[in-house]
């Protein structure tokens, strides 16, 4: 029979809040020990150690030592809360706290108690309502786990939600490949599409097929804030579906938008990114009608008297131009794709009566991929909530009180 209670961090082990040493001094920086940043925390729980620069011996002096079989949490920004484990010694930046357990409790179970919902929620609501969301060492090591008291139980539990994951994890590896069969599918008949020459092909520059009014030119530098009653402006992150509408666009002072006027949206032209995530592509929806867009967007009108907009869609979603946009993609931190470049893009122009029948065969086809998609895309978050289940079950008492037919006291309220 198993006894569960609460527990604060700080009573079950070390907490700390790492710290970056002065970056003005290179030696500082080395392969001594290394030294994570909220990057380098993966998908499966275990932090990649070897991601990055470390520290040096003196590095580690300014620092501080997280000793193996610790938890990380990210404690500030947009990934607030994420969480990893490590097996050995490391560093961390001021980004990331970390608990180093006692004989009281195992890493494992820890690391799987702070992914569960209730800890989550207690991590957002300890960071307050700033805009940039942050959680102190002080707060953090207040925050509260249920636990079993022996840790036989807790190594049990672990062991069930390791093989849990794991099925889960294969799974979604199947269904994420099964999605990417199908996109692949898709693109290589676009590919055989816009691969043909028949008689009337030519190729063209794109700047060469685009109305007069379409420069091809950057969106609005810096936007400013959110106002209420603004102008919409489409941002790169926005650009997650196909068709771009209202819902969801940041509103920005209209007189921001006084000097890009170029970019002022007609509704209907693609927006084409050009920062970041280079060459993906969606439409403005007609709604979108005097809207504009970010510094990292183009918007492409093409002439309709040498190239239909489903036809220009349908190319730029294919091999043949994503392959031009990644070749000429540049830079590091931030990739993008130099406006010169992207003007002088080649597309492939066909006879208008050869894009309508050519364009309507996709029409055809695609809505067999969304369908798909739309499948496969609600089977992964089905896992993530199949997960979270699994977890509140786990830290509830649930999941042992099942497998021992109603045997232990449960977990603490």
């Amino acid at each position: 029979m198993s006894t569960w209670t609460k527990s604060k961090l700080l009573s079950l082990g070390v907490t700390q809040t790492g710290t970056t040493p002065k970056t003005s001094v290179k030696d500082n920086f080395g392969s001594f020990i290394p030294f994570i940043k909220p990057a380098y925390f993966s998908p499966n729980g275990e932090i990649d150690c070897k991601a990055g620069e470390g520290l040096s011996e003196k590095g580690l002096t300014q620092s501080r030592l997280i000793a193996k079989n610790s938890v990380l949490m990210v404690c500030i920004g947009a990934t607030i809360g994420k969480v990893g484990y490590t097996k050995v010694d490391v560093s961390a930046n001021q980004q990331i706290n970390s608990f180093t357990p006692s004989d009281k409790i195992i890493t494992k179970f820890v690391y799987y108690a702070m992914l569960n919902d209730r800890f989550q929620r207690s991590v957002i609501k300890s960071s307050g309502q700033a805009t940039l969301p942050i959680i102190n060492k002080t707060k953090w090591s207040n925050l509260e786990i249920s636990h079993p008291t022996e840790i036989p139980e807790q190594e049990r539990i672990v062991a069930i939600l390791d093989q849990a994951f794991a099925d889960i994890e294969q799974a979604r590896a199947k269904t994420e490949q099964n999605l990417k069969n199908a996109r692949e599918l898709f693109e290589s008949y676009l590919q055989q599409v816009f691969s043909q020459r028949g008689e009337g092909w030519v190729e063209r520059s794109l700047e060469d097929i685009v109305t007069d009014d379409c420069s091809l030119s950057y969106g609005i530098v810096q936007p400013g804030d959110d106002i209420n009653g603004g102008l919409p402006i489409v941002r790169p992150t926005d650009m997650k579906k196909e068709l771009i509408n209202l819902d969801g666009l940041k509103l920005i002072d209209p007189s921001k938008a006084e000097g890009y006027k170029r970019t002022s949206l007609q509704g209907g032209e693609l927006l084409v990114c050009v920062r970041g995530t280079t060459g993906t592509t969606s439409i403005a929806c007609e709604s979108l009608v005097g809207a504009n867009v970010t510094r990292g967007i183009v918007p492409v009108r093409f002439d309709p008297q040498k190239i239909s907009d489903r036809f220009g869609y349908y190319q730029f979603i294919s091999p043949l131009i994503q392959r031009q946009i990644k070749a000429a993609t540049y830079g590091a931190a931030l990739m993008q794709i130099n406006i010169r470049d992207f003007r002088k893009i080649k597309v492939c122009v066909p006879p208008l009566e050869v894009q309508t029948v050519l364009s309507d065969r996709l029409d055809g086809i695609r809505p067999d991929l969304i369908r798909i998609e739309k499948i496969y895309k609600l089977k992964l978050s089905a896992f993530d909530e199949l997960k979270k289940s699994i977890l509140q079950k786990a830290f509830s008492g649930e999941l042992t009180k099942t497998l021992d037919g109603d045997t232990s006291k449960g977990a603490a309220a």
